[in-house]
């Protein structure tokens, strides 16, 4: 069932426009639909945005009502948290090639070990965010558009750039402009 399950994803329902486009509902209910069948385990009210790349869904875990990324790219081994809300173009990595030897050419090396990541609950990841190998977002974090997460984000900060730092935390009032 899983590899037809697959076969429809890339095939078709990956394709089917998203909202504010005519069907966009039928979109949504058929991804989640064959989510369900791919995916480890999926919980109610996810929406899965077109062009969702998910590999062939080993050991993804998502959420309640989360909403996996338009374009974006999903390795296996990712958990992500119930209420998580994703840009366009995230990339969640779980690998890596190696390249430590400098006389073999880089794509003879292979790859490295896969390193899972997880995202908590309540959670939000900008447009074009790339989360690195093994690392873990704290529930309630927001990692800004474009960033890149090399390092695990604390619950409740803010972080952006490149590579991605606290920038403040979800609550803390800013003080006033001089």
């Amino acid at each position: 069932m899983k590899p037809i399950c697959l076969l429809v994803y890339y095939g078709f329902a990956q394709f089917i426009p998203m909202q504010p486009f005519p069907g966009w509902q039928i979109g949504y209910a058929i991804r989640r639909w064959l989510l369900c069948r791919i995916a480890a385990r999926v919980g109610k009210g996810v929406i899965v945005k077109n062009q969702c790349y998910i590999g062939n869904g080993d050991g993804l875990v998502v959420g309640d009502r989360a909403q996996l990324s338009s374009g974006g790219q999903i390795g296996k081994n990712v958990v992500i948290g119930a209420d998580v809300i994703m840009g366009p173009e995230v990339v969640i990595m779980t690998n890596s090639h190696a390249f430590e030897d400098p006389i073999t050419p880089i794509n003879q090396q292979g790859q490295l070990p896969t390193k899972p990541v997880t995202i908590g609950r309540d959670v939000w990841i900008g447009t074009r965010a790339i989360l690195l190998p093994g690392v873990s977002i704290g529930n309630g974090a927001i990692v800004g558009a474009g960033s890149i997460v090399t390092k695990d984000v604390p619950e409740r900060a803010i972080v952006g750039g490149t590579p991605a730092k606290v920038i403040r935390n979800r609550g803390q009032r800013l003080p006033p402009a001089a």
